[in-house]
Parts: C-alpha cells; structure tokens; sequence
C-alpha cells in the first residue's frame, strides 16, 4: 500500500520569547494610566499602587518595566511573610486569585509606608474582591491607589501583533493584522499563541504569513483543536 501523503515538515522551537522592556511597550487608552504610574516612579502620592485587570491585558510586562527600573524583590503572595526584614520596593504579581498571606501583606505594607518604600502589586480583581478576612488589612489596601487596565482596543492589540511578528522577523500585511484584530479573543495572550501558531504553520507550509492561513489558524484555535490540516 503507497502512502502518498506528503509528511509534515515540524518546525524547531527556536524560543522566541516576547520583549518585556519599556521599549516593547504599546501605549493606548486602555493601559496608559497604568503606563503613567509605572513611569511616574518612585514619585508616587500612595507607597501601595495595584495593577488591575483581565488576563492578558499586559499587567505581566508593566510589572517586569518597573521591576528593571526599581531593581523590586519578588514576593510570593502565598508567603509574604518570607520578604519579613528586606529592604524594598517590592513586586507581588497576580495577587487575589488564589490563597494570601493576609498577615505578611498586613506588615509588608506597614514596613512599605514606614520606610517610604514601595510596593507594586498586579491582579485579576479589584482589591475588594479579593480573599481577605483581615479588616487592618482591607483597610490598607483600600488606601492603595488602584489602577485599572482595560481589555486590548483595537490600536494597543494592533501594535501588540506587529510586534509580536517583528520579534520573529516576519513581515506580514496590513490585512492579516486587521483580520486577526477582528477575530481573535481580545488579550495578549492570545495575540501570542496565534502569532506562534501562525509562525509554525508558515514553517510548515513554507509559505509566507496569509489572510487565508490566518483564517485557518484561528478556526482551528476556536475549535480547540491542537494540529490542523493546511
């Protein structure tokens, strides 16, 4: 029996990892409060500023912008307590989702204001949402400045894609962006999965960067589906 099926060319992981300076960043109405307060360091009105929004949104690449110019310790949420005699400023990302050290929080934040350092939290909800029983500590964090990020427009989700594909050094066409931008989940984790599936089925085919396999890519995306025929 003759197999003429033409066998798949599998492309090399080649680690592209998407840039994280404040070079990298894109600026729009959704993030650009955020981006004024992350640049406005370390003059700021409150020691305590709180990133908060969706998956995707960027507040990852914010943290990593203040985290280079602050030189911040990371802090894990789950075990604040262990930052107990450090000096700042200090960086907990993705906070509130999951279990907190509320008493660690509750001295890292005295110690913050005491010693006029700083404190950069990131999360998925506003602070009212999060687990916390400890009314001292409530109380902090609401007078925390809290900053809102927004969903990607369609300006900030434009430039994230042009970017994303210029990390890779591949050149696509206006029609491409302006379909995905259409089509796509509107995060920025999404942008990265669809521009690294894109990049794969390129490879694969040998062919340049389409509408039509774009359209592809993304149908096979909705459908969950982990390969796709091309």
């Amino acid at each position: 029996m003759n197999d003429t099926t033409k066998p798949r060319q599998l492309p090399l992981d080649l680690g592209h990892e998407p840039g994280y300076s404040r070079d990298d960043l894109i600026v729009s109405g959704t993030n650009m409060a955020a981006v004024d307060i992350v640049d406005r360091w370390p003059n700021w009105i409150s020691p305590v500023v709180i990133l908060a929004g969706p998956i995707g949104s960027g507040k990852t690449h914010l943290a990593a912008v203040w985290k280079a110019e602050s030189n911040a310790t990371i802090v894990d949420p789950r075990n604040i307590a262990a930052a107990a005699g450090q000096s700042g400023p200090f960086l907990i990302d993705d906070i509130g989702t999951g279990p907190i050290d509320e008493a660690g929080l509750f001295h890292l934040i005295n110690n913050v204001r005491q010693s006029g350092s700083s404190l950069l939290m990131t999360s998925r909800n506003w602070p009212v949402n999060w687990p916390v029983t400890l009314p001292d500590l409530a109380s902090r964090l609401k007078a925390a400045t809290t900053v809102e990020i927004g969903e990607p427009d369609d300006m900030l989700l434009s430039g994230v894609l042009y970017k994303l594909f210029a990390d890779r050094q591949i050149a696509v066409e206006p029609n491409v962006i302006g379909f995905l931008v259409s089509h796509i989940e509107r995060s920025l984790s999404t942008a990265n999965r669809v521009v690294e599936r894109l990049d794969r089925a390129a490879l694969e085919k040998k062919s340049r960067i389409t509408r039509a396999l774009a359209a592809s890519v993304v149908t096979a995306l909705d459908e969950g589906q982990v390969a796709f025929d091309l």
